[in-house]
């Protein structure tokens, strides 16, 4: 079996097409096209079910991706970790984080290990959505959730807590929030209800506020609300450090605690260079919750 028609092969499974894999390789799409028959041909088996909508891959084609990628992750752990021990670490890592954390954390982390590894590059994806790592959209994600299905490998990075904020000026001019009674009366801030992605992220409910004044799917946009004056919100305690103008509403009643988990495909446990990032990035990010949640 060809190394490269696997290659090929993985492309098409995660573009979900023809054009998109030749576009992400540099190739044209009847040339795909006709590498993917070949190893459909060499292998006595349809690889992937052909609509409208794209290329799905068969339960045969399934199989074979958890393969291939096992073999692309021992190619390119072989390459970087002969590079790396002589180097540090080189290349680009890509991180899928939640917005909060990749707003607040991850850049003096990941700049740090950068500092000390001038050969690597770091991308930060800030999405709200959980990341597809089989297709490859991340080397490695940071969720609220951990995950219950899928190839995956999961490690808890840390607890971090949350609570209710508003602005000086905002209590200036409605008056202090003594009681739930009270704070049922301001206005809210939050997530939109119907894009919430992830049950964790759920605050409102579990505080028993329902009515959203003012939403958003984006951490940054809530906090922009709040330092504006607009109402009271749940904020992440690491993130109060940059937003001196909040103040902290109910924190003795009215608090959560939620944690972090850093996800990985199963098969990069064998890519020592992925390791010695996540070792780093998993230390560096208990550090900064840490210092910050302390200020």
């Amino acid at each position: 079996m060809n190394w490269d028609d696997l290659r090929i092969f993985l492309s098409v499974a995660r573009e979900e097409s023809l054009s998109g894999a030749a576009k992400a390789l540099r190739l044209d799409p009847a040339t795909v096209g006709r590498r993917v028959a070949r190893l459909e041909e060499e292998m006595d088996t349809v690889l992937f079910a052909k609509s409208p909508q794209g290329y799905t891959p068969t339960a045969a084609g399934e199989r074979l991706i958890a393969r291939a990628e096992a073999a692309e992750g021992a190619v390119s752990g072989a390459i970087a970790d002969v590079r790396d021990e002589a180097e540090g670490l080189t290349g680009t890592i890509r991180v899928g984080a939640p917005d909060g954390c990749a707003t607040y954390l991850l850049p003096p982390v990941t700049q740090a290990i950068q500092a000390a590894n001038p050969g690597l590059s770091v991308q930060v994806v800030a999405l709200p959505r959980v990341f597809n790592l089989s297709k490859r959209e991340a080397d490695m994600a940071i969720a609220v959730s951990r995950p219950r299905t899928g190839r995956l490998r999961i490690q808890k990075i840390s607890d971090y807590a949350l609570g209710l904020a508003a602005s000086r000026d905002y209590l200036a001019r409605h008056g202090p929030i003594t009681d739930r009674k009270a704070l049922k009366k301001n206005k809210i801030v939050g997530y939109i209800p119907d894009m919430i992605f992830d049950r964790e992220l759920d605050y409102l409910a579990e505080l028993g506020l329902d009515d959203v004044d003012h939403a958003s799917n984006l951490v940054s946009v809530q906090l922009g609300w709040l330092r504006a004056g607009a109402g009271v919100g749940v904020v992440h305690k690491f993130a109060l450090p940059d937003t001196p103008e909040l103040v902290s509403v109910l924190p003795e009643t009215m608090h959560l605690t939620r944690t972090f988990w850093l996800v990985r495909h199963a098969d990069d446990a064998r890519i020592e260079r992925l390791n010695r990032f996540a070792q780093a990035l998993t230390e560096g990010l208990r550090a900064e919750i840490a210092r910050r949640s302390a200020a």
